[in-house]
C-alpha cells in the first residue's frame, strides 16, 4: 500500500499505510525490541506482551503479578465451559466472545440492571458491588474479571471469606486512586488463581486485553 503524510506545525510527518493485522504485528515486534534481553516466563509472556501492546505501558512487565498456575487454571475453566463476569460493558465488549463461545462461554456484565440499581441503592452500595453479589447468588462459579471498580474486588473478597463464592478465577485490573491499591492488595492474599495489576494502573481495557490473551494462547 502507499504511503501518506500529513503537515504538523508547518512539519511534514511521513507515515507507511498499513492493515491492522499488519500494525499489530509490527507492534508486538517493537515490544520485542524495547524488551530487549527481560526475561518473561513464557506462559505468562503472551499476556504481559498483549497488555503492553493494549497501553504502550511496559511498567506492565513488573506490575502484572500471576499467582501459581493462574493462567493454565483459567484456561482449563475457560475449556471446561466458563463464564466471565466483568464489571464494565466496555470490558465485555473488549473481550472476545466468539472465541470464548467456542468452548462454551460467554461474558456477563450485570452494571445495568435494574435489579443491580434497586439493590445498590437499597444497601447503600454502589453498582459494582451489587452486581458481585447477584453473581454470587447464581450460585455458579466464574471468572471474575474486574477493570474498574475496586469495590467489585472488595466485594468479591468479602464474598469469599464468607463461603458464598468460590471463583474459577479473578483478573483484578481497576484503575485509579482511592481504594484500589488496597483492593488489589485484598485479592493477592486469596488462594484463588488471579492475575492482578500492582499499584494504581489497569482499566477496561486491560482486564479485555488479558481475556483475549489467555483465549489467544489457547488457539496457538
Amino acid at each position: 500500500m502507499q504511503g501518506g503524510g500529513c503537515v504538523v506545525d508547518n512539519v511534514t510527518l511521513q507515515f507507511q499505510e498499513m492493515r491492522p493485522h499488519e500494525i499489530e504485528k509490527k507492534s508486538f515486534e517493537i515490544i520485542e525490541k524495547e524488551l530487549g534481553d527481560t526475561k518473561l516466563d513464557p506462559v505468562q509472556e503472551p499476556i504481559i506482551k498483549r497488555v503492553i501492546h493494549t497501553t504502550a505501558d511496559f511498567d506492565y512487565v513488573e506490575n502484572l503479578c500471576f499467582s501459581k498456575g493462574a493462567v493454565t487454571t483459567m484456561q482449563d475453566a475457560i475449556r471446561s465451559g466458563a463464564c466471565i463476569v466483568t464489571d464494565t460493558q466496555m470490558a465485555k465488549a473488549g473481550i472476545n466472545k466468539k472465541e470464548l463461545a467456542k468452548y462454551g462461554g460467554e461474558v456477563f456484565c450485570f452494571m445495568g440492571d435494574e435489579d443491580v440499581a434497586a439493590a445498590a441503592k437499597k444497601n447503600g452500595s454502589t453498582r459494582a458491588a451489587a452486581s458481585m453479589e447477584k453473581a454470587a447468588a447464581m450460585g455458579q462459579k466464574f471468572i471474575f474479571v474486574v477493570g474498574n471498580a475496586p469495590t467489585a474486588l472488595i466485594q468479591l473478597y468479602e464474598l469469599m471469606q464468607k463461603g458464598r463464592v468460590s471463583p474459577w478465577g479473578i483478573i483484578g485490573v481497576p484503575v485509579g486512586f482511592v481504594n484500589v491499591t488496597e483492593a488489589k492488595e485484598l485479592i493477592l492474599g486469596v488462594e484463588v488463581p488471579y492475575i492482578v495489576a500492582k499499584g494504581r494502573k489497569g482499566g477496561s481495557n486491560v482486564a479485555a486485553a488479558i481475556c483475549n490473551a489467555l483465549l489467544y494462547a489457547m488457539a496457538d
